[in-house]
């Protein structure tokens, strides 16, 4: 007869089974004790304790083994009769020693618990998931998972054939949260988690916190306990923790580490981390970024979303390694003096059945009604930002990657999407919030929420939010009533610049207001300009075949646009390939184009346009100091738009400390043209993005001194009258700034 217990083993639907199997004591007989086993692939079992040994009678045909024993049977009886093995017996003859997990007391404690439910265990990621652990001198791994609504949940892997029957896990009270320890499994062990719902359903499903899963198409996690890398960026880490970036130089290259190269001689091969590491990093620095920026290296199943849609926010992607090989990767980039940011994206996650979606059966992550639960625009799932335990395990995933990969810096995917209840929906397609607006209180209590938790614990690192609407105070501080991020990408200027740049310099002088308007609000968040990958893709076409012109005129177009965003208030973004003028859009499949720079040079005098810009940049504080400061910059004239010509001057803190930028939209070489100067001192040529060293005519004199005359010319009290090449950028700089600096063509970016 099969009583109730063995019936839920049988059907993987036992919340408890620790109330069956493993050791109980005789009711009738303290000194009795009953061990049970369901081992269903083993045809005998037998009970080790010390040097004794006892064959346990198979009662029931499905593999369960019993066994009832005096106490004084066992090698140390007083001590504690759970010290024990079983020997598993199999039809080939051999067999096998193993501890049982049954035999182990809970090890989650209750405040862990708590603090989940709450919403305010920031460091889940140290107990749910697999986890190394060491129970009575027995090494094994924990491992746990939140699934409040299933009926059952079982650890399921090779170890025991992907047989939910095995090893069902208990449920710890109230908490929602499953618990099993299993001796003897370690690092690389493949595993999943075996869930029955409410109505019965088998859901097979990727651990949520696994550390390392699968390269796609398969979808199993994989045991991996982060602790091998040995860091070696401490200094790195000391200077970061005591430097605010805002008033520092900050040039990020954006990457898809999948197509930035691949094996020549493999086309379908992905570089390593470690391969990247030796070519990315020489690379990025040779050019004179101060960070890289990847976009998502989380796992993720389909390529071509990018890494924009997740299925293991805990684990990097096995297309390009393990997560020890990352680490060494972003320790190699801090060891060179360059940031790592990488993308984020807690706005959404994908339907694949391995993952999050209908985790425990329910809609656990993400809403319920899909008018709030499903984005209608990509198909996937929001996550459910108004429930604590959601909440809680998006803000440990964004400490995570601060903690364990030393990361410098989230940008955020998507966040327009999070803040707005009606983003890509039509009218009746979207609840309002309970002041009948369309503002998504829960996820901007959630921005907040996380925000001020990583600032606390990681006060200068580089959260970006990649926002496109006019919301209040993206980058703002919470306490004044802000999303509390550090920067905001600046989509309006991109947009603006890319839609004048693709104009016909002879019309551009009707669109003036585009050129100028971003200067209008420049210093309302803390801005940062991008140039991103997705202003290059989906028939967008690449930066250098936007440009309008043959092709002098779009190598001098994207020289001038490089050159504007340099020069503008606000940190710096670009895109892979812009730097060299990828001719070809962006295609997540193949490697940028690198034979362009032997085949056409000027592909090759783009590139070190580029790192010429960078170095002028991190050189000059004029530049960066005072980016989110109107004290930062000055018009001296926006009002030429019959030229396509405007003038400013950009200020550091101190010493009135200073350089003047002049750019020609047009081109028409202007000769004696008049400009604008903010003081009566000499003024060298500091850089000009027409040199010929770049490919451009080198109509300009970058030898001569300017001496200014005395007189008003828009907003500047000096003049000078200058050559303005066709398509370019002038800066100027004052002599005895240039003196006093030791500043010379030569100079180097410092580290």
């Amino acid at each position: 007869m099969i009583n109730e217990h063995l019936e839920r083993i049988l059907y993987t639907g036992h919340h408890d089974p620790f109330k069956y199997l493993g050791v109980h004591f005789s009711k009738s007989d303290s000194e009795l004790v009953v061990i049970r086993t369901f081992q269903p692939h083993a045809d005998g079992v037998a009970l080790l304790s010390g040097n004794r040994r006892k064959v346990l009678p198979r009662i029931h045909k499905e593999g369960l083994f019993e066994i009832q024993l005096k106490r004084d049977w066992f090698s140390d009886p007083h001590l504690d009769p759970y010290t024990y093995q079983f020997e598993l017996l199999f039809s080939d003859g051999s067999s096998k020693r193993i501890n049982d997990p049954y035999r182990f007391l809970p090890q989650l404690e209750e405040t862990d618990r708590y603090l989940y439910n709450f919403g305010t265990n920031y460091r889940i990621y140290e107990h749910l998931g697999s986890h190394k652990a060491i129970l009575s001198n027995i090494s094994g791994t924990s491992f746990r998972v939140w699934a409040p609504n299933a009926r059952s949940v079982s650890v399921i892997g090779d170890f025991n054939r992907w047989d939910g029957r095995v090893h069902p896990m208990r449920t710890l009270g109230a908490s929602g949260i499953w618990e099993l320890f299993l001796p003897g499994i370690g690092e690389g062990t493949l595993y999943k988690y075996l869930i029955r719902s409410q109505q019965d359903k088998l859901l097979e499903k990727a651990d949520p916190f696994q550390f390392q899963g699968e390269l796609r198409p398969n979808s199993a996690s994989i045991v991996n306990y982060l602790n091998h890398h040995q860091w070696q960026d401490e200094k790195w880490v000391r200077q970061q923790h005591h430097s605010e970036p805002y008033d520092k130089p900050l040039a990020v290259y954006e990457v898809h580490l999948g197509s930035w190269k691949r094996d020549p001689e493999d086309h379908w091969r992905f570089l390593t981390y470690k391969e990247l590491a030796a070519q990315l990093i020489p690379y990025v620095k040779k050019l004179g970024f101060t960070h890289i920026e990847v976009m998502p290296i989380m796992e993720h199943p389909l390529d071509e979303s990018w890494g924009y849609q997740v299925t293991g926010p805990f684990s990097v992607t096995s297309r390009y390694g393990t997560p020890e090989e990352f680490m060494y990767f972003v320790d190699q980039c801090h060891q060179h003096n360059v940031g790592v940011i990488l993308d984020w994206v807690p706005a959404h996650f994908p339907r694949d059945e391995h993952s999050l979606a209908r985790f425990d059966g329910t809609a656990l992550y993400e809403h319920e009604d899909p008018l709030k639960g499903a984005h209608p625009e990509w198909g996937t799932y929001i996550y459910n930002y108004g429930r604590r335990e959601v909440s809680n395990y998006l803000i440990s995933n964004a400490l995570f990657w601060l903690d364990k990969f030393h990361i410098d810096g989230l940008r955020v995917d998507a966040v327009a999407s999070m803040l707005y209840l009606d983003y890509a929906r039509k009218d009746g397609e979207w609840l309002p919030n309970c002041y009948g607006g369309r503002e998504n209180l829960e996820a901007i209590d959630f921005i907040r929420h996380v925000n001020s938790v990583v600032y606390d614990l990681y006060p200068n690192t580089l959260m970006i939010a990649e926002e496109s609407t006019s919301f209040f105070g993206v980058s703002r501080p919470t306490n004044l009533g802000g999303l509390g991020f550090g920067f905001k990408w600046n989509m309006g200027w991109m947009n603006d610049m890319l839609n004048y740049f693709a104009k016909d310099p002879l019309f551009r002088k009707f669109h003036h207001n585009t050129l100028t308007f971003s200067l209008m609000y420049a210093f309302s968040e803390n801005f940062l300009l991008p140039l991103s990958h997705d202003e290059v893709v989906h028939g967008k076409r690449s930066l250098l075949s936007k440009m309008p012109g043959d092709e002098w005129q779009k190598f001098a177009n994207l020289r001038l646009l490089l050159f504007s965003m340099w020069t503008h208030p606000g940190k710096k973004l670009l895109f892979m390939g812009g730097e060299f003028g990828q001719i070809n859009e962006w295609y997540c499949k193949t490697s940028l184009d690198w034979h362009l720079l032997e085949e056409n040079v000027r592909h090759a005098k783009m590139l070190d346009f580029v790192s010429d810009l960078n170095t002028i940049y991190r050189n000059n504080p004029s530049l960066w100091q005072q980016d989110f400061q109107h004290e930062g910059f000055k018009w001296i004239d926006f009002e030429d738009r019959n030229n396509s010509v405007i003038s400013f001057t950009r200020y550091a803190k101190e010493n009135n400390d200073h350089l003047v930028c002049i750019l020609n939209f047009t081109p028409q070489t202007y000769y004696e043209y008049q400009v604008g100067l903010p003081s009566g001192q000499k003024y060298r040529f500091l850089f000009c993005s027409d040199d010929t060293a770049y490919g451009g005519s080198g109509s300009y004199t970058k030898e001569m001194e300017i001496q200014p005359e005395p007189g008003p010319h828009g907003s500047a009290p000096f003049k000078t009258a200058i050559t303005l090449p066709p398509l370019a950028g002038i800066i100027l700089q004052p002599v005895a700034n240039a003196q006093a600096e030791g500043v010379n063509d030569d100079n180097k970016a410092p580290d």
